[in-house]
């Protein structure tokens, strides 16, 4: 506020000049205005007329004449009254402007450049007919001039009263950086530059990314597409054209009137482009719907789409058009300047009349156009049926043509001559504090109405979730093809330029389009094949009791003793703690378990198949030692065999000491092995530890396996080399089928395959080795003495 004051006081000086006499003709024909004395005026230059120019054929001078009849944009005469009924708010406040009134001069520049300097000199030097820089006729003390509505006329305004240090405030809203630069110029209206951000917003909102811009073809309509063009291509929003409409219609018939937008048929053509950006002003959207209207588009390509208006755009009718609507602009989304609802103005448009002999010509011209009458005298109204009366009702009047309700343009002037009504009362008062601040609201979008379901708008469908973008070769990036997620990722969002990976621990849904949690996953006694795996063991062990405790009950029957029988009892022992060591592998991993299960089961396994190998050395030895001075008689008996078992043993039992002291075994989540599941297992800690373990043992095997295969053709009565030989070949087979099967499974069944190989392998041995000596001792008892093995020898 403290600038305007500050320039009030400069428009407050008084300059002298030579007088000089001023010419009682006009150079120029009077221009439609409004005067209202006071002893301080405000300026008004509004916009509510324009003409449709005829196309100049430059056969004769341009004529006056041209402009007889112009275009009303009836809705805009509230601008006019809301400056009447400030400036008498104003007047009836004593205490604002203390023994002075307020005046007004109210002048129509019909959007012309022309007009718009003559209207603004006649205001600085004359009411009618000027001389630049002689104040003519009758004497006016302007402090300020509000006005105009466009910006490129508020432009030219700026340029003469900068000169004459005048202050201006506009009422439109627009964005020209041409008059930020001059001194004395103020907006009662935010920069335009704050709907951009509400348009991209709003388009994210629905999603439409493919959009048509329609656009006046001037200096504003080419600004607001080239800072909204980089806008959208942050935003993901392309456009698919940019029309130009012509500020100024120019057409001598209906045929050059329909050809004002050369490319509109194209342009809704378009079935993909469902949402159209108008820019301009009131005169867009009566040539455009005028267009609709008198054009020959098909009204299938005009319904159905979303218009998008900006602030200086007003749902209004021309004089013309009156008898029209707006049914293609149905569901229209428009952006409002900031109004508001005030005390006693309603009534003042109610109780407004005219008899059409006051000076208000404005008024006039409005009447007669809005009410479709004439004004005539007492004479002739006999003879006109449609004469106008003058108590017509500005309520009666459809809202296209008037609204009783402040607009956001009116509200803007009404605010303009109480700031220059302040500014004038803090300049008079002599108090050092300002009480007029300035107050500044934000702008909020209207609520949306569900009165329709937001169609599309856009160059292709969405790439949905699950996918990702593509680009099209030659196209813009708003177009593009889509393609499923690699394997192994995802897109949660539709549109998304890259698929990302889940973490570790979860994995793509089948749609690709989220991430699932993977579950821990580990072979508990519980499931199925846990089940199964346990009663085999538990089977196997008692199994493996039951011989033990049959070959201790018959211990001193030849079939027992003839193969050292201690050693068939240590074979016996470590084959039931082979088949209870698997139950180590089941259940959850932790600590303890992973430490011993590997080791366990290598040292008992290895002492298995060391007992197996002791037994068929003995074989040899024995037979060997029967020779007639043989020096292995002295490696016969318990001696041998001991060393056999506990010497391998021992070896086994050193690897894996050092393996447990150096990288032991530990419970480990595997998340990279199997894709929707997190493994839980047992880490062998050293890779290299565990092969040498197994390969021990299975060189053991190979041992056995040899020395049994050669010893299998002794004497059937003392040899069980030929069942050892069965057993081995048992043994290593599974052993041999273990290692491509373990590598080849994931999850709980690698630990299913190595339980299964425990428990074969063990089984095998048993089996072949201990069932024969069973069914003797058990169902053929007479083939178990001492004779009965004499004569077999025989």
């Amino acid at each position: 506020m403290e600038p305007v004051v500050l320039l009030l006081l400069l428009s407050q000086v008084v300059y002298r000049v030579d007088s000089a006499r001023c010419p009682s003709n006009h150079i120029l024909p009077a221009i439609p205005h409004w005067y209202q004395s006071g002893d301080l005026l405000i300026g008004g230059i509004v916009s509510h007329n324009f003409y449709q120019y005829h196309t100049e054929d430059f056969k004769a001078l341009p004529s006056w004449d041209l402009r007889e009849a112009p275009e009303t944009i009836l809705k805009f005469y509230q601008h006019i009254l809301a400056l009447e009924f400030a400036v008498k708010e104003v007047n009836e406040k004593p205490y604002i402007l203390p023994n002075e009134t307020l005046g007004f001069h109210i002048y129509e520049n019909y959007y012309d450049e022309k007009m718009t300097y003559q209207t603004t000199l006649e205001l600085l030097f004359k009411s009618h007919g000027f001389i630049p820089n002689y104040k003519c006729g009758t004497q006016k003390h302007l402090i300020a001039i509000i006005g105009a509505l466009d910006p490129e006329n508020s432009m030219h305004i700026a340029t003469i009263l900068d000169l004459f240090k005048i202050p201006q405030l506009t009422y439109g809203s627009f964005a020209s950086e041409e008059n930020d630069a001059k001194e004395f110029f103020y907006r009662m209206v935010p920069n335009e530059a704050h709907f951009y951000t509400g348009i991209v917003q709003l388009l994210l909102h629905f999603g439409w990314t493919w959009v048509g811009l329609l656009a006046t073809d001037d200096h504003s309509g080419e600004h607001f597409w080239k800072t909204l063009e980089p806008l959208f291509s942050q935003n993901g929003i392309c456009l698919a054209f940019m029309e130009r409409i012509p500020p100024k219609v120019q057409w001598d018939d209906l045929a050059d009137f329909t050809h004002i937008i050369p490319n509109i048929d194209t342009v809704f053509s378009d079935v993909k482009v469902s949402t159209f950006i108008l820019y301009g002003d009131s005169r867009t959207l009566i040539v455009l719907n005028g267009h609709f209207f008198l054009g020959n588009i098909s009204s299938d390509n005009i319904f159905g789409k979303v218009w998008i208006l900006t602030a200086q755009i007003d749902f209004t009718l021309s004089g013309m058009q009156r008898f029209w609507d707006f049914h293609y602009f149905h569901g229209a989304i428009s952006f409002a300047i900031h109004s508001n609802k005030l005390l006693g103005f309603q009534a003042f448009l109610h109780d407004l009349k005219t008899n059409g002999a006051d000076e208000n010509s404005l008024l006039k011209f409005f009447w007669a156009q809005a009410f479709n009458c004439v004004f005539v005298n007492g004479e002739e109204s006999r003879e006109v049926d449609s004469a106008c009366t003058g108590d017509e009702k500005l309520a009666s009047l459809p809202s296209t043509v008037f609204e009783m309700d402040m607009s956001g343009h009116s509200y803007s002037i009404y605010n303009a001559v109480h700031a220059v009504a302040h500014a004038l009362h803090t300049t008079h008062s002599s108090q050092a504090n300002l009480r007029a601040r300035r107050s500044g609201k934000n702008f909020e979008f209207q609520d949306l109405q569900p009165w329709q379901i937001p169609p599309l708008s856009e160059c292709n469908t969405h790439c949905r979730p699950g996918s990702q973008k593509k680009k099209k070769a030659g196209e813009k990036f708003c177009c593009y093809d889509c393609s499923p997620c690699p394997k192994g990722k995802i897109s949660r969002q539709k549109d998304m330029d890259d698929c990302v990976k889940c973490p570790e621990e979860a994995y793509p849904s089948k749609d690709q389009d989220k991430c699932m949690p993977k579950q821990i996953h580990f072979l508990t006694y519980e499931d199925t094949l846990g089940i199964i795996l346990i009663s085999t063991a538990v089977c196997c062990f008692l199994i493996t009791a039951l011989v033990l405790a049959t070959f201790m009950k018959h211990k001193d029957t030849p079939i027992v003793k003839a193969n050292n029988r201690d050693i068939t009892y240590a074979l016996l022992v470590s084959l039931s703690l082979c088949f209870l060591c698997s139950l180590l592998f089941l259940g959850e991993p932790n600590k303890v378990t992973c430490f011993l299960q590997q080791s366990v089961f290598a040292i008992i396994f290895t002492m298995a198949v060391s007992c197996v190998l002791a037994k068929t050395v003995t074989v040899v030895v024995a037979f060997m030692a029967t020779k007639p001075g043989s020096s292995m008689r002295k490696w016969v008996g318990k001696r041998m065999t001991n060393f056999v078992v506990l010497s391998c043993s021992l070896i086994q039992a050193g690897i894996c000491l050092v393996w447990l002291g150096t990288s032991p075994p530990f419970p480990d989540l595997d998340t990279h092995s199997m894709n929707e599941e997190i493994v839980f297992a047992c880490d062998e800690g050293s890779v290299l530890m565990f092969c040498i373990v197994l390969g021990y043992m299975g060189l053991l095997s190979l041992i056995s396996l040899t020395v049994a295969f050669f010893a299998r053709k002794l004497p059937d009565s003392f040899n069980e080399a030929k069942f050892i030989t069965f057993s081995m070949l048992v043994f290593c087979s599974v052993w041999m089928s273990f290692f491509p099967t373990y590598l080849s499974t994931k999850g709980k069944y690698m630990v299913a395959v190595e339980i299964f190989s425990i428990l074969a392998s063990s089984a095998g041995l048993l089996g072949f080795i201990f069932f024969p000596k069973c069914y003797i001792i058990l169902l053929r008892p007479e083939l178990n003495n001492k004779k009965q093995l004499i004569k077999r020898k025989k």
